[in-house]
């Protein structure tokens, strides 16, 4: 991917000191953004939709047409995957604030990730395969890992990966580097901020909402370059860079797939992680000068530890 700075002036997009994050732009700059990811961002001359759906109209059959098959095959997988009420309720009590035995496992991990990160307002990632990097501090809450989890603690490279984003968080501006797959909305609102390229001055080329049931895609040439946001409401404080860490309960979920461009079927992770693959991304530090910083991926709990918190809860609260 194109890491190199445009000259040109009408591609540098300043940062307003009005703005606040996690966009930087205006009221009227979000409404010519969001206008310009329904009409399609134009590749090649013809304009591409950065959303995966049905088409409705002639124009929108065009833009669906440019989305590659390989992509459309994994979001058709994905389609019917849904959080019932009870899994949603379980995470959202999971999430939220509380004190000694009232917090949750997944607030106590946002609490750990935002000390040893102040960049930006944390997440959590939870890989669908192997371990995640905080699954020994679940056995605080009386979950031990099984038998089966035995792959190493953190592993990188998940092609599947449940995303939790407490409300008002964000990510970093940053890149999938070669890989190909989608971000499928299973609950809440995200919005995704498009970039032209992996620089703090790239050019923002589209702005969109997802909610469940839709979803976005990507690959090493189109879309690769995002911001992630939940604009959910985060309480009564403001979350940015002087409080990482919301006072609500609110969260969005997003599925994500990333393939590399060697799989066709799914494979194991290689054992040490390669640039420009799901390995390890590249993203834009939020603090001056905006520096291109290196992340190996891995995940913060695994799936099967979810599960289980999700159902313990259910089954405390009846439902």
């Amino acid at each position: 991917m194109d890491q190199a700075r445009t000259p040109s002036a009408d591609r540098k997009q300043a940062e307003p000191a009005s703005t606040p994050p996690p966009y930087y732009i205006t009221k009227q700059q979000e409404l010519e953004l969001r206008i310009k990811a329904s009409q399609g961002v134009v590749m090649n001359g013809v304009p591409t939709s950065p959303v995966i759906g049905q088409s409705t109209s002639f124009d929108d059959y065009v833009r669906q047409l440019m989305i590659p098959t390989r992509v459309l095959e994994l979001a058709r997988k994905a389609s019917s995957i849904r959080f019932s009420a009870w899994e949603t309720e379980a995470i959202r009590a999971l999430i939220a604030p509380g004190d000694g035995e009232q917090k949750g496992l997944l607030r106590h991990i946002l609490e750990q990730k935002a000390a040893a990160d102040d960049s930006h307002p944390p997440y959590i990632r939870v890989g669908c395969t192997g371990r995640g990097e905080y699954d020994d501090l679940a056995a605080q809450y009386g979950y031990k890992k099984s038998q089966e989890e035995d792959s190493p603690l953190g592993d990188f490279g998940s092609p599947i990966v449940l995303e939790l984003w407490p409300a008002q968080h964000y990510s970093p501006m940053h890149s999938h580097g070669d890989t190909t797959g989608i971000i499928y909305s299973l609950s809440g609102q995200i919005d995704v901020m498009l970039y032209d390229r992996l620089d703090w001055d790239a050019e923002k080329v589209g702005l969109l909402t997802l909610t469940p049931g839709q979803c976005a895609w990507l690959d090493g040439t189109r879309f690769a370059v995002h911001k992630v946001y939940c604009p959910m409401d985060g309480g009564s404080e403001k979350v940015g860079p002087g409080n990482l860490l919301n006072n609500s309960g609110n969260f969005a979920a997003t599925f994500h797939v990333y393939l590399n461009p060697s799989e066709l079927p799914l494979v194991s992770a290689a054992p040490k992680p390669k640039d420009h693959t799901r390995d390890q991304f590249t993203f834009v530090d939020e603090k001056p000068p905006h520096k291109l910083v290196q992340f190996t991926t891995y995940s913060d709990l695994s799936w099967s530890i979810l599960r289980r918190l999700m159902a313990d809860h259910a089954a405390r609260i009846g439902m």
